[in-house]
Formats: structure tokens, sequence, C-alpha cells
């Protein structure tokens, strides 16, 4: 996947995906750095005999699966970057210069573009009804690659039958009220003036049919073309606690999500009027509640012995706020598992479990259903609602990568069939005030941590200072960490009030500057 995600319109970069639909392992990520730095043919050549083809990974692979170069197929993707179609032709022309197929399949989101490589070598899964001729072709001449189409029969169709189960009597729709009669409700999408624009088009008409308008802005379009997450899209609005631009005009406490420029991540918003401090936010992690407290509703209705030696657990980085982490634990007495910052390592967690639920802060998540308990809920669909549901939820969530437009359609259904406002969204927990900084230091090598970043190793009696620091704070949480692009930490800190965090987080802050070589102005 051709594409620089939430970064700026003259960046560009890209994204590897597995067979499975996956992420790229992290064993190969240092490999992909020395392919892309490769400066001739003969190097190339040297990496791929040296490196590549010594991994652990691959030997087994190859042995297990061995394949001629001429059956395999490359899938191409791009998003809407004007440095775009150069990078895509020479893409497809590497691939086959080693001999492998190339298919583009042109402007899409990331997601789709997991969601289609899945597929590929999965015929008759998802939306795709499959067939042996096609199987037989894949196996002679590499996969086939499906149509877009089979992304929206699979995220979209579940979506409006699940709908459709909601409107008919007697069925089991979760705690809640019906909405059965509910006035049409309309959402601002923020596109990022991203490809996102183009792929929630045909969502349009789909969701009109079920009381939902979708209102499309920054879509790239007019004057705003080339204007890709230019004060707008997810990132922007998580971080900057701003709505977009193109959103004066959209009334205040309306109902906003924004997606970001490959449209990975998802947040809602809503703005504030004159009288109100500002915008309110939903992040990932309110997201994730959200999710987690319509899944628990769903399994409280099956048998136990359908879930029995069922795993499920939330995953959440140190990042989370600790309301969120009271909530799954206390209230809806979910696991919690932590991991350090990045997707890679919420999405190898959640892969851990029969039924993982994880969400970046930022917005970027999904639900994961294990092979096992999708066997299961298909077994008993026929006779538990419940299960014929949340098979169905398996379908309408992205299962191989965190997707904006699967979590909208999420989102969207949980509130549909809970009957619940924005507010009523916000009022499932209380965010305790929280503060982040960053400063700089001489080399952030020198800091090292553990127990998924929140606990620092070294340097010798920081943590020690931080602990003492955070003892004084009532409820209060802090911690530090390397930056993992620049010679800076980074900084966490919450309490019950947001003067009390702003404080933990300043002290906090000059621990590590007086014990990690600290450079600049002392905080």
């Amino acid at each position: 996947m051709i594409t620089a995600s939430h970064n700026p319109v003259e960046d560009n970069g890209v994204k590897m995906v597995e067979p499975d639909g996956g992420m790229l392992p992290q064993a190969f990520e240092p490999i992909a750095t020395e392919l892309a730095n490769c400066s001739s043919d003969e190097e190339v050549a040297s990496v791929l005999r040296d490196r590549v083809m010594a991994t652990p990974a691959t030997t087994s692979a190859h042995g297990a699966h061995a394949v001629e170069r001429g059956a395999l197929t490359v899938l191409v993707g791009h998003d809407t970057r004007p440095s775009a179609p150069a990078l895509m032709a020479a893409a497809l022309a590497g691939v086959r210069a080693l001999g492998v197929h190339a298919h583009s399949c042109g402007c899409v989101t990331t997601p789709q573009l997991h969601f289609l490589v899945y597929l590929a070598n999965n015929p008759g899964s998802g939306g795709s009804s499959g067939s042996s001729a096609t199987a037989a072709t894949a196996a002679a001449t590499g996969p086939v690659a499906p149509p877009l189409q089979a992304y929206y029969d699979t995220i979209l169709g579940a979506f409006l039958t699940l709908m459709q189960q909601q409107q008919q009597p007697g069925s089991s729709s979760g705690s809640g009220s019906s909405t059965t009669a509910a006035a049409p409700d309309v959402v601002y999408v923020d596109c990022a003036n991203g490809v996102g624009a183009a792929q929630l088009q045909p969502l349009v008409p789909a969701l009109a049919g079920v009381g939902i308008t979708l209102a499309l802005r920054n879509t790239g379009s007019g004057a705003a073309a080339g204007l890709l997450n230019h004060t707008c899209g997810a990132d922007y609005v998580q971080k900057e606690r701003l709505p977009p631009s193109d959103f004066a005009d959209v009334p205040a406490g309306a109902r906003c999500c924004s997606v970001d420029g490959d449209a990975d991540r998802l947040v809602y918003f809503s703005p504030g009027d004159a009288s109100s401090s500002g915008m309110r936010l939903w992040d990932g992690d309110k997201v994730a509640m959200l999710a987690a407290v319509f899944i628990r509703d769903l399994m409280s209705q099956l048998p136990a012995e359908l879930l029995e030696g069922i795993q499920v657990c939330c995953v959440q980085t140190a990042y989370a706020n600790g309301a969120s982490t009271a909530y799954l634990t206390d209230v809806l007495k979910l696991p919690v598992v932590c991991t350090p910052t990045g997707v890679k390592y919420l999405h190898e967690a959640a892969h851990g479990a029969d039924l993982g639920v994880y969400f970046e802060s930022n917005g970027h998540g999904t639900v994961l259903f294990s092979p096992a308990l999708r066997e299961r809920l298909a077994a008993a669909a026929g006779s538990h609602p419940a299960a014929a549901q949340l098979l169905l939820l398996s379908r309408l969530i992205n299962q191989t990568v965190g997707d904006a437009i699967s979590g909208l359609l999420l989102v969207e259904l949980i509130l549909r069939r809970k009957g619940w406002s924005l507010a009523q969204w916000q009022s499932l927990y209380t965010d305790l005030p929280s503060r982040q900084l960053k400063l700089k230091v001489a080399d952030r090598n020198s800091i090292t941590t553990a127990d998924a970043e929140r606990v620092c190793v070294s340097p010798a009696g920081l943590q020690e200072a931080i602990n003492a620091i955070v003892a004084k704070v009532p409820q209060g949480r802090a911690f530090a960490r390397p930056s993992g692009t620049e010679d800076a930490v980074r900084v966490y800190a919450e309490a019950t009030t947001q003067e009390a965090a702003d404080g933990l987080a300043r002290e906090v802050a000059r621990a590590v500057y007086d014990l990690a070589g600290g450079v600049g102005p002392r905080p």
C-alpha cells in the first residue's frame, strides 16, 4: 500500500500486507529497511538471498508451500497523493522484474487492500461467493484479485442485516432501548481530503435507507483538492482537539467523525457552541468501550457451555486513560492486557484471545474473532439470535486491520441498537484529566523501559524518582518513554484535576531532565 497515512500530502511511504491480510511481521521490519536503502540491483539480490531467504519464517513457509514465482501475485494500492502514480508504476515494475505477477488495485484505503489480499488467498470467504474455477485459477496463476465490491458486500451487507434484524419484532438487540422508529440521524464525516471520501460514497445511499444521513466533508474536490490531512483528518482532530476545516457551519452538538488520509483511523467529535469550551472528542478509547459494552451484552445472552474455554480480552497501551481501564475491569469485568505503544503490539495481543478488542487513542483498532469462536457461533446461530448477531459482527468488523469505514458502521450500529445519543455514550465513564509533554535529551537510548513501557529500567534512580512524585498526587499516574523517532522523551501524566495532571507531568519531566541528560531549558 503506497501511502503516508495521516502525514502531510508531500510525504509518501509503503505499508506492507501479509498473505493473510495482516501487517508485516516485526522480524521483517529491519530487512525491509535494508531493501529500501539498496542502491543497485545487485544489492537487492544480495539482501533477498542472504537476509530474506535466510529468515526462519521464510524458510519454513517456502518448504511447506513451494511455489513458482510465476504463480505468485502482489496486489498494490495507493491513496490520493500526487506522488502516488509514479510510485505505483515503480512498485509494479519492481514486482514484475522479479518474475512475479503484479496487480494494481487502484486508489483504495489501506484496510481495503488488507481485506482484498486476505480474500484473494481465501476464495469463498468474506463477501465473495468464490468458485472451484476461481480456486483452480488461483492455484495455477497465483491469487486472483477480488473485486472491491466484495469488501462492501461483506461489511455493509452485515451492517444492513443487523439493522434489519433490529427492526424485526422480537429480535434480540442487546440491552438498551429499541430505535425502530428513530428519527433520521445526520453524521458529518471529515474525509481528510483523502481516499476515504470516494470509498465512503457507496455507504451514503445504503445508510440513507436505514435512517442515517452521511454528510461527507473535506472530500478533496474543488478548492480543497490537494489539502490532504491539512487542518483535517483523525490525527489533527485527536491531537489538536479542534474541529477540522470546513466544519464551521456544522451545528453545535452535531454527530461528527473524522478519518485519516488512508482511512484506517476513526474518531468521533461534536462541535461546541459559543458558550462551551470547544469540541468534545470520542477517541479510540471511547470506541473500544462502546464495542466492549455491546459485545458483552450479546455474549451475556449465550449459554455458558457455548462460551466455555473462550478467552476475551481488551488490549490497551499505557496511554489509555486510567478511567477507561477501570471501566473495563470494574464495570464490564473484562480482562485488560497492556502492550507497548504501537498498533503491531496491540494487534498481536488481540490475536492471542478468541475475542480481542483493541483501539489506540488515535482511533486505530478493531475487534478480532478467532476461527474457533466463529465456528461455535456459526453452529449456534440457528438457535441463538445473539450468536447469529456476533457472527455478523465478525463480518462487519474488518478482521485484518483497523478500518475507519468498518468502524463507522460499528459505532452507528451500536448507537442505533442501544438508542444512545453521543452524550449517553460519553457518560459511560469520565476521563481523568491528563497531560503529555516532550523534552529533548542527549541520547534517548539511555532510557530503557519494561512492563509495557510503564516502568523505567534505566537510568538508575529515574523510576524511583517518578514513583515518589506520583505518590504525592491523588489517583496520579505517570510514565516516561523514549521517542521512537527522535532524541526526546515523552511524558504522560493523569490525575483527578487538570491542574494536578499538569503539575505531575511537569515534575516527572524535570526528573527525566535531571537524570537522563536533558538538553535545553529545564521544564
